[in-house]
């Protein structure tokens, strides 16, 4: 499984995002381009305690469970249309620009923070280890790239 931890797969990330234009129309779904990336970054910042996100139990919540493993390291694709937390959804004025950046700068921080970062619930799943936030947020990333097409 991909992880952002990981360097080579968070340039192939920047990579796709950098084929991303403003006006690109997504397959599914009601983010704008501008919306996404914004949106690629708001898990990372919850966890990092740079944003303040409710924890909302699912039977996801526990550690273990076969449903839990397949969304966070199943090769399979996430289904699409699947609901965020509201925390989540960012402004439809996102601007494009600074929202790309701040996903790459946001990347960088998380993944250089390392093993040790103390890292806040995730809202649906509750503690997680930070492989399994990096290999979350590559699907995370990777589900909304495919979403726009890149």
């Amino acid at each position: 499984m991909k992880s952002i931890s990981e360097a080579s797969v968070r340039a192939e990330l920047q990579a796709r995002i950098a084929k991303l234009t403003p006006d690109k129309r997504p397959a599914w779904g009601r983010f704008n381009a501008g919306q996404m990336l914004r949106h690629c970054s708001m898990p990372m910042l919850g966890a990092m305690g740079k944003m303040e996100v409710a924890e909302k139990p699912t039977p996801f919540f526990f550690k273990t469970g076969l449903m839990r493993w397949l969304i966070i390291y199943s090769p399979v694709p996430w289904p699409k249309g699947v609901p965020t937390a509201p925390e989540f959804i960012p402004p439809a004025a996102t601007d494009f620009q600074d929202a790309s950046k701040s996903l790459a700068a946001v990347l960088g921080e998380f993944a250089g923070k390392g093993a040790s970062m103390r890292l806040r619930p995730h809202p649906a799943f509750g503690e997680l280890s930070f492989r399994d936030w990096t290999c979350l947020q590559w699907r995370h990333i990777d589900h909304h790239l495919r979403q726009f097409g890149v």
